[in-house]
């Protein structure tokens, strides 16, 4: 073959593209089930540091049934069965009404007390924004929070992701007097009272995003979590009158 030919250089051109091809697909397929196992590991370290459990990603997988005691879905206020927690698509249940989402729900046990972890989805400047959030069992009172982002800005709203901001919703309440979902303000210019936390500086559409964030998935939990808990506190209650 002349190799002076354009048809010689077409020809090994399309070559290299399927050989190319070949070995990025045969790459992928092949480390996948490394990376679902990563993402998996990952998930599990996020929602174990919501109650304070710091472990690295395998050591989260060991630790993870050690304390996540129940998983539930909620739909409509009501559990739904025959979906597996762990696997709903937050970022495709997000899109719907709330009452309508299949909502993930943990139940985690440390040192004796009980503490429910809801997994958030939303929206920053530059893209998607996530987390989880820890109530205590008043269902109101913050016991840990992390936050995670895809691609905000570095040193301005990917700030969320640091450990200093989360910590500030320790404590924090999430109903108001009455009991209602309230939510949590996230303030330029400092907090001042348990329904607020300081935003960070340069992040205002981030901060905002959280803000929003919060509020929104918690609709699909506290109307449940109210009925549930108190449910729980009651068959309790029997168990031990019994």
């Amino acid at each position: 073959m002349d190799v002076n030919k354009n048809s010689y250089t077409f020809i090994f051109a399309a070559i290299m593209v399927v050989v190319v091809a070949a070995a990025l697909s045969f790459a992928a397929t092949t480390l996948k089930p490394f990376q679902d196992n990563n993402v998996e590991q990952e998930k599990m370290q996020n929602i174990l540091s919501s109650i304070g459990i710091d472990v690295s990603r395998p050591e989260a997988a060991v630790q993870y049934p050690t304390y996540i005691t129940k998983q539930l879905v909620i739909n409509e206020n009501q559990l739904k069965e025959g979906v597996d927690a762990f696997n709903v698509d937050m970022a495709k249940e997000v899109r719907k009404p709330a009452i309508e989402r299949d909502a993930p729900l943990y139940i985690a046990e440390k040192d004796g007390q009980t503490y429910y972890i809801i997994p958030l989805r939303g929206t920053g400047l530059w893209g998607p924004i996530w987390g989880y959030i820890a109530l205590e069992g008043d269902l109101d009172t913050i016991y840990g929070a992390v936050f995670d982002h895809q691609g905000e800005t570095p040193g301005l709203g990917a700030e969320i992701k640091e450990a200093s901001f989360g910590e500030q919703f320790i404590g924090k309440k999430v109903l108001d007097a009455t009991g209602d979902l309230y939510g949590i303000n996230i303030l330029k210019g400092g907090a001042s009272n348990e329904h607020e936390v300081d935003g960070i500086s340069g992040g205002t559409i981030t901060s905002v995003g959280v803000e929003d964030m919060i509020k929104d998935c918690l609709k699909s939990y506290i109307p449940f979590l109210k009925e549930y808990s108190g449910a729980t506190a009651s068959a309790t209650a029997q168990q031990v009158t019994n």
